[in-house]
């Protein structure tokens, strides 16, 4: 007879006990706690995630309703209403941050194992934020616009595997420039981001770190052209230029390159600037092409996992749903880099949310979904002896 556990709780092995409980510690996250432990916490929110839970109603319910297979999850029973709330509300989002660091570090060597769109060796990571609206008068805390609220999530997304690195979570307000300054990155990294991340000075932080950056150039920057540059033919690249940023009072150090790009799809020239200076026209590209990546995973965050409609109004229990949506989002990726068959995210959260409970082999079910279960050993004899 094969014997295994739940699939959830085959998900909540990849988060061992012993470091999870060393997570805790450092964070003091149990101090002062009666009863209700972090893992039980943990496993709550990781249900409301993959389970696709919207309030604390449907999360306690849904646990409690599968009372009998609890214990392989390492809860004894489900928690409370008001007991999963005031954990929320009270214990720190910080041992999640931690949880997810740690995971990041498993899911990044399958990651790294995988074939790579480029040919180049360096690092390539995607920055960009987004807004996650919230009621005003409900989330007091998170500023945004008059009359409404809203929290701001920051976030790098490393393109090997696609899986997001590290984030910050703000209210809505927060200068997305002024939370890109805090993040450091290993030299030799690629950084893509948008127009929105104007700011000479960093850019001349990142060329002193030897950080490499492809961006867009506003249309009233001030520039000076001091060398072209050969273009190839038949190609989309229309000027190759070295240029000197800033006016005639204001210089950066640094030198930089300035592309302009036809845009087939919408009849348009894109303007790039990079400080590398030794990649093809072409690669720069490409590479910035590859920023949209950072929009469909923040678009498939919103539709698959639970990051628009929260269980909790302080700004701890926002912070701690939006963390264990990061995880959960890891999670489903290291399952796809692990499976030999052909997921789409959307279709593993909708199948493996069907299939929580279920008593089967998690990794052969991700390799042939829709193949039956073996047979149990003694199941074909005892059908026998029905039919006499």
């Amino acid at each position: 007879m094969i014997r295994v556990c739940s699939i959830f709780s085959q998900l909540l092995q990849l988060f061992p006990r012993v470091e999870f409980q060393r997570l805790v510690q450092e964070t003091k996250a149990e101090r002062h706690a009666r009863g209700f432990t972090c893992w039980g916490q943990f496993v709550a929110m990781m249900f409301c995630q993959v389970g696709q839970a919207c309030t604390l109603r449907e999360i306690c319910g849904g646990l409690a309703a599968s009372e009998g297979k609890l214990k392989h999850l390492g809860v004894s029973q489900a928690p409370k209403k008001s007991t999963l709330s005031y954990a929320n509300q009270h214990r720190p989002w910080q041992l999640y941050k931690k949880v997810f660091e740690t995971l990041f570090g498993r899911c990044a060597q399958i990651a790294g194992a995988q074939q790579r769109r480029f040919r180049f060796r360096n690092p390539l990571m995607s920055i960009d934020g987004t807004l996650i609206e919230l009621c005003s008068s409900m989330y007091d805390w998170a500023k945004w616009q008059r009359g409404k609220g809203a929290a701001k999530l920051h976030m790098v997304l490393d393109h090997d595997g696609y899986l997001p690195r590290f984030a910050v979570i703000t209210e809505g307000k927060a200068s997305e420039v002024k939370v890109a300054r805090g993040f450091h990155f290993e030299p030799g990294t690629i950084v893509v981001f948008d127009r929105g991340y104007v700011d000479y000075e960093w850019y001349q932080r990142l060329t002193d770190e030897r950080v490499f950056f492809v961006t867009r150039l506003r249309h009233d920057a001030h520039y000076r052209v001091i060398q072209q540059r050969p273009v190839p033919p038949n190609r989309n690249i229309r000027k190759d230029e070295v240029i000197e940023l800033g006016s005639h009072w204001y210089k950066e150090k640094a030198r930089y390159r300035r592309i302009e790009v036809w845009v087939e799809a919408r009849q348009a020239i894109m303007v790039l600037v990079t400080n590398h200076l030794a990649f093809g026209s072409t690669t720069i590209a490409q590479i910035y092409r590859e920023r949209w990546q950072i929009e469909i995973f923040f678009r498939y965050l919103k539709q698959n996992l639970r990051i628009k409609t929260f269980v909790g109004t302080s700004a701890n229990a926002l912070q701690i749903q939006i963390w264990t949506a990061l995880i959960a989002m890891l999670l489903l990726k290291y399952l796809q880099l692990r499976s030999s068959f052909g997921w789409s995210l959307s279709n593993l959260t909708a199948l493996l949310r069907q299939q929580l409970f279920a008593y089967r082999d998690l990794y052969a079910w991700l390799d042939s979904p829709f193949q039956p279960p073996p047979a149990l050993e003694g199941l074909h004899d005892a059908q026998l002896a029905l039919e006499f």
